[in-house]
């Protein structure tokens, strides 16, 4: 597996990365998956204190303890659960983002964290705080660098002015090409890079394609595509491809071929799951022709909130 530098750190991720949301609560199951993914060459895992109320930390960790040191592990903070723990509130602070790091490290068993993401953002927070915060944990040791997830081109843009973030967590994808309006040129310019998440959009631009659909889906479309236009835009772009190149394939390489990604995080539930992601990461990259007809069939969607 390709590995990419992550902006100007020192941190080179691999092309594909796990999102560590998916793979669940079973000990088993979750070692198998993550096994699988080391076995693939992957070396970037991807978990959040939010996801199961801290248990998937547990298990990133205890899955990952004997290759720590060959691993490039991201976790993040912001989100606060309540007492009850049956819901959570978002909390940006200085002093929360300096708690819920221990937590985080006691849960994933390490003493350093490589990647350290606020998991969110609104342009109303106390950004210098937060940034503070963080800056505060390298000085420490605590983690190694920090980014922001976060899909709001006003609040990237802040943070990408005023922070050493290295990174940006962001959905994009073939049918969610909003990031190329303004927030990957800018990040570009600034030498920041972007973790590419959602890539298979909900499993539309896997192999099952319009199978995939939720019902949901079905009844509201997907961002600005009406169910009828992504069966005309996910048609006409898999009629297009040859029949050597998956569909799964297109889609990773998609990312890929934009020099500000990375990495592009998909979840699996299954280790075929990863194998079967592996494989398209590790395909041929994109011909000219090939991208150029993704992009006239795919739209250019605009962001019409948090600018």
């Amino acid at each position: 597996m390709k590995k990419r530098q992550l902006g100007k750190s020192d941190l080179y991720v691999s092309e594909l990365g796990l999102g560590c949301m998916s793979i669940g609560t079973d000990p088993v199951n979750a070692q198998e998956i993550i096994e699988a993914a080391l076995e693939e060459g992957i070396n970037y895992f991807d978990t959040a204190d939010l996801y199961d109320y801290g248990e998937n930390e547990k298990l990133v960790g205890q899955s990952l303890k004997n290759v720590r040191e060959k691993v490039i592990l991201a976790t993040k903070a912001g989100n606060r659960w309540n007492e009850q723990n049956d819901g959570w509130s978002w909390d940006p602070s200085k002093s929360h983002i300096k708690q819920a790091v221990k937590g985080s490290l006691k849960r994933l068993g390490t003493d350093y964290i490589d990647l350290y993401q606020l998991h969110g953002g609104t342009i109303n927070d106390p950004i210098d705080e937060t940034i503070e915060a963080f800056e505060e944990l390298k000085e420490e040791g605590f983690i190694r660098h920090y980014g922001i997830s976060s899909v709001r081109p006003n609040v990237i843009r802040e943070y990408a002015s005023r922070s050493s973030i290295v990174s940006v967590m962001m959905q994009y994808s073939i049918l969610d090409r909003r990031p190329e309006e303004d927030a990957l040129p800018l990040l570009d310019s600034k030498g920041v890079d972007v973790v590419a998440r959602g890539p298979l959009a909900k499993g539309l631009l896997s192999e099952k394609m319009l199978d995939k659909a939720s019902d949901s889906i079905k009844e509201k479309g997907y961002l600005d595509y009406s169910y009828s236009e992504l069966e005309k835009t996910i048609k006409g772009i898999r009629e297009q491809l040859s029949d050597n190149r998956s569909m799964t394939e297109a889609a990773f390489q998609f990312c890929l071929a934009n020099p500000t990604v990375s990495s592009v995080v998909a979840g699996a539930s299954r280790p075929e799951q990863i194998r079967e992601n592996a494989k398209a990461a590790k395909a041929n990259p994109l011909t000219e022709n090939e991208f150029s007809i993704i992009r006239a069939i795919a739209k250019q969607n605009t962001y019409q909130q948090h600018r």
